[in-house]
């Protein structure tokens, strides 16, 4: 039930609707993509960033809601029982599976960045490090290439990579129930990592311009 409330909420389509409320069908501009980047070309930067924050936090509210529920919201991995982290780690992935084939669009949604995002932030504090390590990396790569593509699918498999480093990193210290901080990343790991690969599945259009070297870059309106 938590999980189709998580794919419920990630399908509502705020950049249709917000592009419909400016008389703009999304479809037929640009990339053609109901996401954030899409909106900033068809409406302007300020409405694609509320369409990133709204895809945020569909993403996040079912996340908090069921860690809040649960009682493991705000507890290391080392303390939250393994089949709870579990389910704890299918809000993320439904909400993004709502983004990515809402069924008010068709199911053909976005791309997941924004909704994954909030999802992942709000999986306190197991995975909101990682997140920040990413959006830090994301903009290192706006920065250098401009290009929405390339700094987003980096910055999601940066993800379940920064994960399984720090757990790595931290081998040899102590743990509530004396497991190794790997064996708590794991179910982290695993699902960042199909979350990512989702989200570079999605791009597959995005990585052939690249290969082709007809991506759009940021202030581009094509």
């Amino acid at each position: 039930m938590a999980a189709l409330l998580a794919f419920g909420c990630g399908s509502i389509p705020f950049g249709p609707i917000v592009a419909r409320m400016n008389g703009v069908n999304l479809r037929t501009v640009g990339s053609g993509n109901i996401g954030a980047t899409n909106v900033s070309r068809a409406l302007g930067w300020k409405w694609g960033v509320l369409v990133y924050l709204l895809d945020a936090v569909k993403g996040a509210a079912p996340v908090l809601l069921a860690g809040m529920m649960a009682g493991i919201l705000g507890h290391p991995a080392d303390e939250i029982p393994r089949a709870d982290m579990w389910w704890w780690l299918m809000m993320p992935i439904a909400a993004v599976l709502g983004h990515m084939f809402s069924p008010f669009v068709g199911f053909k949604g976005g791309k997941g960045v924004a909704t994954g995002s909030g999802a992942m932030l709000a999986i306190w504090p197991v995975l909101t490090g990682p997140l920040l390590v990413a959006i830090g990396l994301w903009a290192i790569m706006i920065a250098l290439t401009r290009t929405m593509s390339i700094a987003s699918m980096l910055a999601a498999v940066s993800i379940p990579l920064t994960v399984a480093a720090a757990a790595i990193m931290t081998t040899g210290t102590g743990t509530t129930d004396g497991e190794l901080p790997v064996a708590h990343a794991l179910p982290a790991i695993i699902v960042t990592a199909g979350v990512a690969a989702l989200v570079v599945w999605k791009h597959r259009s995005n990585l052939e311009r690249i290969l082709k070297g007809t991506e759009p870059r940021l202030g581009s309106k094509s």
